[in-house]
């Protein structure tokens, strides 16, 4: 049975899906664009700013579902330009420990809003 994972901590979905939806001991999130929950804007200080509030609205809903960031298995980073793909990382390393969750990060033509970036976590109970 499937449950959805809902919290204030972290922006209302855009549309019709659930910011994560828990089944058999994982907790599918979805990608989370940096839009601070408290103003709903994007912050101030471009990709690296953008990255670091994308990842503390998924850990808020990880929260939510009683969980952290240590259970992520696996990350999808999606970015506006490749270029970014440094800073990016730099930001991104400050919240994983090894062993790192798996990840795919990708370059796409837009992101919802005129986000920089948008990152999806699969973690497991």
């Amino acid at each position: 049975m499937k449950k959805a994972i809902n919290t204030e901590k972290a922006p209302a979905a855009i549309g019709p899906y659930s910011q994560a939806i828990e089944v058999n001991g994982f907790v599918y999130a979805s990608g989370q664009l940096p839009i601070d929950p408290a103003t709903g804007q994007f912050p101030e200080g471009g990709i690296k700013a953008q990255t670091r509030q994308s990842i503390l609205n998924a850990q808020s809903i990880l929260q939510a579902a009683g969980l952290d960031l240590s259970y992520v298995v696996k990350t999808t980073v999606y970015l506006d330009s490749m270029d970014d793909f440094a800073a990016m990382n730099e930001v991104y390393a400050q919240f994983f420990n090894s062993p790192f969750p798996a990840r795919s990060a990708v370059a796409v033509e837009k992101l919802p809003k005129g986000a920089l970036v948008e990152v999806e976590v699969l973690a497991a109970k």
